[in-house]
């Protein structure tokens, strides 16, 4: 689905791009375009829609408003995060040889090497906060350059810039998995990307109600090979997801601020706090890619990592020790989520290779939600004490 630039503001498009009103009733949201198949007038003679899961109006104003937040001509919208990522791996082909960053989702190591590895992709890691790595790796023949910044769960950061700039000298694309920055944070494709990734389930959904992830590009051949193969492979959302997602996109620069509030306060705490070793977090100072964060991101994010003084089990306590932090996977919801990724969310990445990249095994992920910051340090105190 492409989407036509246009010069509003990042919150009018957010409520307004993609979306005409209905025209049968005029309803101001878009419908939920429940259905499977679409009438025709004679074989072959149609109204531009044949089979939903290749086209579905609900969804098509979804990808319009996405494509505009992230300054996109195409956007495809999957049934999940890791449906993008499939998409644009099965689009490579066998034989295919991926550069990834070497601090990565679980789940996204999971599907390199449990699942296209096994069909004839190569896959290489690397520090890609380190750009003379990468231009090492860069010098064997590679498909895609593949960037998280923020990374997950470390919060590492990338210079999009200047790696699209050492990729493209070599004739290498450039994806970044957008997920843990959102678009109003980060805009990788201004930034010299060719593909940019979400899982929509995060804070482009933001309300912990639905799954779902996309793609974005504006290369015309790339936009439309991942429309085609999501049609032809099926990982589709359903049209009530792309409701609920085109409904969460509405709040997102609203939401994106108290994200942001309330997780620089509790860092703030955090850094000073006794019981705590190291804090993760793109804009702290001592962090190592604070100027280029500060130079691509327009804020630091809703994410926190931190590493306890203690032995794993104490942080395994403290995650289980909070009230208002919900103990679960996931991220970017308006509500508080606190985890600890060695045992959860990347407990497929084996623990050596965790190790090497930083990732602790007492490291703490916080997702910081929306409520009220008092709350949020109250709980966190009490944790502290529990433990």
């Amino acid at each position: 689905m492409s989407s036509e630039p246009n010069n509003h503001g990042f919150g009018t498009r957010a409520i307004h791009a993609g979306q005409e009103p209905d025209p049968v009733t005029g309803a101001v949201m878009t419908p939920i375009y429940q259905t499977s198949t679409y009438v025709q007038s004679a074989p072959a003679e149609h109204k531009g829609y044949v089979y939903a899961r290749g086209d579905n109006r609900t969804r098509q104003a979804l990808e319009g408003c996405l494509a505009a937040l992230e300054g996109a001509k195409y956007c495809t919208a999957t049934s999940s995060g890791l449906g993008a990522e499939t998409i644009v791996l099965t689009a490579l082909g066998a034989g295919a040889r991926v550069v990834a960053g070497n601090d990565l989702y679980g789940g996204t190591y999971r599907l390199f090497m449990r699942v296209f590895k096994n069909l004839g992709l190569e896959f290489d890691f690397v520090d890609t906060t380190d750009p003379d790595a990468v231009a090492a790796a860069l010098e064997t023949p590679a498909a895609m350059l593949w960037i998280e910044s923020p990374s997950n769960p470390t919060l590492k950061i990338t210079d999009i810039r200047r790696l699209s700039e050492i990729a493209r000298a070599k004739g290498v694309p450039v994806l970044v998995d957008n997920t843990f920055a959102s678009p109003y944070l980060q805009q990788p494709l201004s930034l010299g990307a060719d593909i940019v990734l979400h899982s929509m389930t995060k804070y482009l959904g933001g309300h912990s109600d639905v799954i779902g992830g996309c793609v974005m590009t504006n290369d015309d051949e790339r936009g439309q090979t991942y429309a085609q193969l999501t049609n032809w492979t099926g990982p589709v959302p359903g049209p009530f997801d792309s409701f609920l997602v085109l409904r969460g996109l509405k709040t997102l620069h609203v939401r994106m601020e108290r994200h942001c509030d309330n997780a620089e306060k509790l860092v703030a705490w955090l850094a000073a706090h006794p019981r705590v070793s190291h804090v993760h977090y793109p804009f702290l100072e001592t962090h190592p890619g604070n100027d280029v964060a500060r130079a691509q991101m327009s804020r630091g994010g809703g994410m926190v990592s931190m590493v306890l003084d203690g032995s794993v089990e104490d942080g395994k306590r403290f995650c289980s020790a909070t009230k208002v932090f919900a103990l679960a996977e996931s991220l970017g919801g308006v509500e508080s989520l606190i985890e600890h990724p060695a045992s959860m969310t990347h407990a497929s990445v084996p623990a050596e290779e965790r190790r090497a990249v930083g990732l602790a095994d007492g490291l703490i992920r916080l997702s910081v939600g929306i409520e009220d910051y008092a709350d949020l340090l109250a709980d966190l105190e009490q944790a502290f004490a529990a433990v």
